[in-house]
């Protein structure tokens, strides 16, 4: 069964609290997502880390439920 976006808008926001967070449902097909998550929690990190951080938020479901999630990251402005 696949993640739907809720789900993984809701993973995300449990780990980074004061994140801003967007998910797309890209295909419209509820298998592959966008999410855009910006965080004081990526501050010095490199992009690299910052998406293992947002991998590590959803738990193992990366590659299990959830098939593709075109990630972007950031730091507040």
């Amino acid at each position: 069964m696949a993640m739907a976006g809720p789900d993984i808008e809701k993973l995300i926001r449990e780990a980074f609290p004061d994140a801003h967070v967007i998910v797309t449902d890209l295909a419209g097909d509820g298998d592959h997502y966008g999410a855009r998550v910006v965080s004081q929690a990526f501050a010095g990190k490199s992009r690299i880390q910052q998406h293992q951080m947002v991998y590590a938020a959803l738990k193992g479901q990366m590659g299990a439920a959830l098939h593709a999630l075109a990630l972007e990251t950031g730091v507040p402005k």
